[in-house]
């Protein structure tokens, strides 16, 4: 996978979501974005183009592809507009990925066809208002009576969970105590409109103005026994596996913005001319773009070899964080470099850059900072935790 020459099915996949983000998104995204507004048209159309089935077998609706292929369509994506990547990476690597990988048939029958085809959208509930980076602090619990489980708690920061789309969130929840004592934590299928189920108001955020991130409260919301999702008490291993896999779609999106930054800054460095000449033509601009260009030909290689090592089989966790990590920074300093390149219009929301960089910090955040990715690779080579 790190042959710059993609297989002939994978390029024709990035070709063909290059084609759309150009042709489709970016004409109508701004607008979106200033208006906080979701996109539906666009999910429709990448749920009909078959982007959210792309990792799963046809069985289940999908299209029988792999995790490295939805890193291509991830990148290219975000090379337009993050909003609309984080929709499809968080609908598919957290919003179905749970299903599929930890699921009983019935449930992944169940759920699944509708989430691959992008008719609906699933949500991946984590993260409490006191426990970001330590998940295991989990506050929200689930108790199981007369066969159902009464969960009572919150969750912040969850994406794709207040659509009009939205089938299901899948929640952590702490069910009893371990024989330890430490918290059994387990993964529980919360299915969208459940009595005691509330979705609070949509956050107002500096970035990812056109996707959707709400908090959500459990008061003695009850669903059935069977909607635990895999094994009682492994809820926080499931879920460190889907982050896993999760940091490897998250630099191929933060890839993506990197690369945009560079489409955009040579483009208006050939149009605009500054003391004479176009500035394209001083060396400050072209060693700042040269720069950017190699982060984000970095970023990709790093990206590319997470996801071949986790469709072959092998391990990858030390890999994913370093992808996450290199990915995420190269975003972000792309970001302010184009913007820099810019100058005012940089400012400017009607300008792609400035989308850039508003949605370029939270890839230094979501799905593990930046300071957990270095602690993960540290830990890999054996230092103390």
């Amino acid at each position: 996978m790190l042959d710059p020459e993609l297989p002939a099915e994978y390029e024709e996949l990035r070709k063909t979501v290059e084609e759309f983000a150009h042709t489709e998104v970016a004409p109508v995204i701004g607008d979106y974005y200033e208006r906080h507004a979701f996109p539906y048209p666009l999910v429709a159309s990448m749920g009909r183009m078959g982007l959210f089935g792309l990792p799963y077998p046809e069985e289940y609706g999908g299209m029988g592809g792999d995790y490295f292929a939805l890193c291509l369509a991830l990148e290219e994506l975000a090379r337009v507009d993050s909003s609309v990547a984080i929709t499809l990476e968080a609908g598919v690597s957290l919003g179905s990925m749970p299903v599929y990988r930890f699921g009983t048939e019935e449930q992944k029958q169940r759920w699944l066809p509708e989430l691959c085809a992008g008719e609906r959208l699933g949500a991946f509930g984590l993260t409490e208002p006191g426990g970001g980076s330590d998940a295991g602090a989990t506050k929200t619990r689930a108790a199981l009576t007369d066969g159902s489980w009464l969960i009572n708690g919150s969750k912040s920061f969850i994406t794709n969970s207040g659509t009009d789309i939205t089938s299901l969130v899948t929640v952590t929840a702490v069910t009893g105590p371990e024989q330890d004592g430490r918290k059994e934590i387990s993964s529980i299928i919360v299915p969208s409109g459940t009595p005691g189920f509330t979705v609070e108001p949509g956050y107002s955020k500096v970035g990812w103005c056109a996707s959707d991130t709400h908090g959500l409260s459990f008061e003695d919301c009850r669903v059935p026994e069977e909607n635990l999702l895999g094994e009682r008490g492994r809820g926080y291993a499931q879920f460190l596996r889907i982050l896993d896999e999760g940091r490897i779609a998250i630099a191929a999106l933060a890839t993506g913005l990197a690369q945009g930054c560079v489409d955009e800054s040579l483009r208006y460095a050939r149009e605009r001319a500054a003391f004479g000449r176009q500035i394209e033509q001083y060396q400050a601009i072209q060693f700042k773009i040269a720069d950017m260009e190699a982060r984000a030909h970095t970023a990709r290689l790093a990206y590319r070899h997470a996801a071949a090592l986790l469709i072959t089989g092998k391990p990858f966790k030390k890999q994913a964080a370093i992808a996450k990590l290199v990915a995420s920074n190269a975003a972000m300093d792309n970001a302010r470099e184009a913007t820099q390149i810019f100058g005012g219009y940089g400012f400017m929301n009607e300008f792609p850059v400035g989308r850039f960089y508003r949605d370029a910090k939270i890839l230094e955040i979501g799905e593990g900072t930046s300071e957990v990715q270095r602690l993960l690779i540290a830990r890999d080579l054996g230092l103390p935790a």
